[in-house]
C-alpha cells in the first residue's frame, strides 16, 4: 500500500516549484518589505492549526505563480508573535496589502473572491 501511494505520489505533475515566501523572523520580513521596493506585497497571517488558513493557501501559491508584479509572504502568528503583534493581528488569516512599506488595507477571513478582488485592485 505504502509503494502504491509513494508511486502516485511521484506521478503529480508538478507546475512550478515556486512558493509563497514564508517570513522566518522580523529581520526577514523588513528584508522582503524592502526588496519589493514599489509592488504591492501581500502578508498572510496564518495558523498551523486554522482551518480557513489551509483552505485559501493553495488560492494565494495560485495567485503567486500567476502575478510577477505582486508580492506573497505568509507569517506564521506563532512563530513570529512579533510580527503579527506589530500588525496587531486578532484573527486568521488576515492579510495585510502593503505599497512601499505602508499599508493600504487589510481583510480579515478566508474570502477567496475579496482576496483577489483587492490584489487587482491594489497592484
Amino acid at each position: 500500500l505504502l509503494d502504491s501511494l509513494l508511486q502516485e505520489t511521484n506521478q503529480i505533475p508538478r507546475t512550478s516549484s515556486k512558493m509563497v515566501r514564508q517570513i522566518k523572523d522580523m529581520a526577514d520580513f523588513k528584508e522582503a518589505l524592502k526588496s519589493a521596493e514599489k509592488k504591492l506585497v501581500v502578508v498572510d497571517f496564518f495558523a498551523t492549526w486554522c482551518g480557513p488558513c489551509k483552505m485559501i493557501a493553495p488560492h494565494m501559491e495560485e495567485m503567486d505563480k500567476s502575478m510577477d508584479d505582486v508580492v506573497f509572504l505568509k507569517v506564521d502568528v506563532d512563530e513570529c508573535e512579533d510580527i503579527a503583534e506589530e500588525n496587531s493581528i486578532s484573527a486568521m488569516p488576515t492579510f495585510i496589502f502593503m505599497k512601499e512599506g505602508k499599508q493600504v488595507t487589510v481583510l480579515t477571513g478566508a474570502n477567496v473572491e475579496k482576496l483577489k478582488e483587492l490584489v487587482n485592485t491594489h497592484k
